[in-house]
């Protein structure tokens, strides 16, 4: 089924064309009775799209994978993947679909994708299926990260597919599009490299590094070695985004190389959620019995999970292993440095630290105030945000000693570039699960309130306090699941 030509909806199909190895052509599981829960439609637009059209039922058939542009080729994209820790050789979309790549309002290229479109030939048993729980939290996360400057995959609708689906009890199914740079994973090249070792046709594993050079990295193509210049754009941009998870307390929940873009942006918020007291053995996710994924574990797991990448680059970055390793390892040892370098800068922006402030002076300050909030198991968000208060002369109610107050004043710290830099509000988890119950129960009322919180983070406002708040004290604890 094709849109309406009034749509003029342009689907790209690049990455089927260019690595058929790791597509397969899939069409989405019609919907029973679907309705649309909730659209972006600043997102729309900004994708050249008419939010009003997208509301229509041509408009929601884009959205739920069943009425595409013609010549648009929706394919189920291949990847491997370890998983805690395990290696996985096929995974892939089980229960998602490329659609296809647009040309954003900016000239960017975007890819449109689906999740919960019904099941692939990567769906390993599973049943393909999403339910509206699960979607509008990816919905309600990502979005909060990009209002917060986050790198990350953007949300552009929920729709109901008024389908049942069974996750211990009956729930509402529903699919999520959401939009991306691309979703190369650092698992893509796992696959690629699996299959060209196996099927002696290295040229996919090229072919991909060349594919991801273009869409992600074009000043690697200058290089003299331009597969190594990828490693280290990819390694970099990774510290940069691991460093922003932390300054605002996100704890992913599953980090598997095959939620590892090459692109450096935030995917697949399944199991994810934000810190409420300061510890970083904080765990949500119901399937991370040791917290291999905590909070304080990200970044060893990030430069873990880069270690993985660059095995399967080797081949393409010298014909003698041993140098091509000597070079990978020079790389990749860049990344705790890089990250630290990022964090610290981030750590003395949030207090508010003027640039001629030291760094062992500053580095002493952080670590003593983080010692105090995990002490005490002061709210981490709140922390930040008082702090402001009481650079403009508040009287402090924070948990840290009258000395540290001391050491922090006599720096004069800046209180508006602090604002800028802590949100006031995030997806605090109480607030999510009161959303996503009621959502799920048919009031979207509780999800709009949210949203508008969250699209201005930073900016403090009458009315809202309640967004601002520490979840109650009888909250928790509390467990996130992956949904599927």
């Amino acid at each position: 089924m094709s849109v309406t030509s009034d749509a003029a909806v342009t689907l790209h199909s690049r990455f089927a064309r260019e690595l058929p190895e790791l597509a397969i052509p899939w069409q989405a599981e019609p919907a029973p009775a679907p309705h649309l829960l909730v659209l972006n439609d600043a997102l729309a637009a900004q994708l050249g799209l008419d939010p009003e059209w997208l509301r229509s039922p041509d408009g929601i058939g884009l959205l739920l994978g069943t009425a595409v542009p013609d010549g648009a080729t929706p394919v189920a994209q291949a990847y491997a993947g370890h998983q805690f820790g395990g290696y996985v050789p096929r995974l892939g979309d089980g229960r998602a679909l490329l659609l296809g790549e647009l040309v954003d309002v900016d000239g960017r290229v975007r890819d449109l994708h689906l999740k919960g479109s019904g099941r692939t030939p990567f769906a390993r048993g599973g049943d393909g299926l999403a339910v509206v729980g699960p979607m509008l939290r990816e919905y309600i996360v990502s979005e909060a990260m990009y209002a917060m400057g986050i790198p990350t995959t953007r949300s552009l609708a929920v729709v109901a597919t008024g389908r049942g689906v069974w996750r211990e009890t009956e729930q509402p199914g529903a699919v999520l599009a959401r939009v991306a740079s691309s979703h190369l994973r650092v698992g893509s090249f796992q696959y690629a490299y699996q299959y060209a070792t196996a099927a002696k046709a290295p040229t996919v594993l090229r072919r991909l590094a060349d594919h991801a050079i273009s869409r992600h990295h074009p000043h690697a193509a200058e290089s003299d070695n331009p597969y190594l210049a990828l490693f280290e754009a990819v390694v970099s941009a990774q510290a940069s985004l691991l460093a922003q998870w932390m300054l605002v307390g996100f704890i992913h929940g599953v980090m598997n190389t095959d939620n590892m873009t090459i692109s450096g942006e935030t995917i697949d918020y399944g199991p994810c959620a934000f810190m409420d007291a300061f510890d970083p053995a904080t765990v949500f996710s119901s399937i991370d019995h040791g917290g291999r994924y905590a909070y304080g574990n990200q970044p060893t797991v990030a430069h873990w999970n880069l270690a993985r990448f660059a095995e399967t680059l080797l081949p393409l970055i010298a014909d003698d292993t041993d140098t091509a390793v000597d070079l990978v390892t020079a790389a990749l040892g860049r990344f705790p440095q890089q990250f630290d370098t990022a964090w610290s800068t981030g750590m003395r922006t949030k207090l508010g630290l003027p640039a001629e402030v030291d760094d062992e002076t500053a580095m002493a300050l952080i670590t003593d105030l983080l010692r105090h909030l995990q002490q005490t198991g002061a709210d981490y968000t709140s922390a930040f945000r008082s702090l402001a208060r009481v650079a403009r002369g508040a009287r402090s109610a924070l948990p840290v000693t009258d000395d540290w107050l001391s050491r922090w004043r006599l720096l004069n710290p800046d209180p508006a570039v602090m604002d800028r830099a802590n949100p006031i509000y995030i997806p605090r988890n109480h607030l999510v699960e009161e959303a996503l119950g009621a959502a799920t129960a048919g009031d979207l009322e509780p999800l709009t309130r949210l949203m508008t919180a969250l699209r201005a983070p930073f900016d403090e406002r009458s009315g809202f306090e309640a967004y601002a708040a520490p979840a109650p004290v009888d909250f928790g604890p509390y467990r996130t699941f992956c949904g599927t």
